[in-house]
Order: structure tokens, then sequence, then C-alpha cells
């Protein structure tokens, strides 16, 4: 296998578009150098396989074999279609995130967590949810700044965006002037975050 990969390899890999592995090498998510003349993007295996590592993504065993890295790998569930509508929660906290899927699953939704920006950046394309939950305060990539992808691509903007998050007041008040559909603060109990779904998205 060769040692580094295109930006397509690299979208076909994630399971996302090619666009959307040029901006992470933009923000410096994932490492990678230009082509001398060309300019064109190369991903090293290994720089790939520590990002997916990193974003709890499955790794294939291509790149495992390829890497320097092989001996780390992780597991994760496969995105399955139920039929429900779509949520997905975007929370660091893993306690909090955890908590609000079984809040949600109870209600009747079909639920995926991410736990930072670029792995909600991956959920979008993968598992098409009809609404969001938006912590704000994220590291690695904002809450604003999943806001501000979900502005630019019309394949997001009838996803409906519930902020729900501890920020202050100020930044709650300007969040909704980016077009969020609706804020809930933290501390919440779950009645109150059903509430807001079942508002937003009925089933």
């Amino acid at each position: 296998m060769k040692e580094a990969l295109t930006t397509g390899d690299v979208a076909k890999y994630c399971g996302v578009n090619f666009r959307t592995v040029i901006r992470w090498i933009e923000k410096g998510y994932i490492d990678a150098y230009k082509l001398p003349g060309r300019g064109d993007n190369r991903i090293p295996v290994d720089a790939l396989v520590a990002f997916m590592n990193k974003n709890n993504m499955p790794i294939p065993s291509d790149l495992l074999d390829a890497s320097v890295e092989g001996e780390v790998a992780t597991q994760k569930n496969p995105v399955m279609s139920s039929g429900k509508p779509k949520v997905l929660v975007i929370e660091d906290e893993a306690l909090m995130a955890q908590s609000m899927v079984r809040s949600i699953k109870r209600a009747g939704y079909d639920v995926q967590i991410a736990s930072n920006g670029i792995e909600a950046g991956i959920q979008l394309e993968r598992f098409r949810p009809a609404m969001i939950t938006l912590d704000l305060q994220m590291p690695g990539m904002s809450g604003f700044e999943v806001l501000e992808a979900l502005r630019i691509n019309d394949d997001y903007r009838d996803i409906k965006v519930l902020v729900v998050s501890a920020a202050t007041k100020v930044k709650m008040l300007e969040v909704m002037e980016l077009g969020v559909d609706d804020v809930l603060e933290k501390p919440f109990k779950s009645e109150a975050l059903v509430e807001k779904l079942l508002t937003l998205l009925p089933i």
C-alpha cells in the first residue's frame, strides 16, 4: 500500500466528502503536505490512522497493516437505520451525553453521539440526522464552528438545532441570532429536553 493518500482516498476511508477532508487539513486536524508544483494534498497513512483513532473511527485492516501505529485499533458500532427520526447529540461530557441519549431513546428517537466537532462533521454525513443537540464549548472545534458548517452546506440547512449549553446568557442570545431553533440551558431535567425535541421534531 502507498505511504501517502489523496484527499479522495481519505474521504472514502472516513465516509465523507473530499471537501470535508480539505477543511480538516486547512484547520490542522489532520497532518498533510503539498506536492511540489501541483500543490495537491497528500496525507501520510500514519497521520490518517492517528486521526481516525483520536476520533473513535473504525480503522480498516489495510490501513493498520500499512501503519507503524498498526497496534492501535478502535471499535465502533455501525450506524443503523431504524426508520425513527434521527437525533445527533454533540456533547463532549460522556456522562451528560449518555444521560441525554437515554432520555431521547425513551422518547422514541434514533440517536448517535459525537464527542467533538470533528466527529460531529463525520456523523452529519454518515448518520444524516434530522436534528442535533449542540454543546457550544467543545475541544478542537467549537459549537459555533459546527453552526458555521451547517450554514454553508445546503445538505444541512433543514437540520433542526437545539443548543444545549451552560454558556452565558449573552452567548445564548448570540447563537439565537445565528439561526438555531431553540436553546436549553444546563443543568436541565430530562423532561425539559424531551419536550424541546418533541416540539422541534415531532414523532
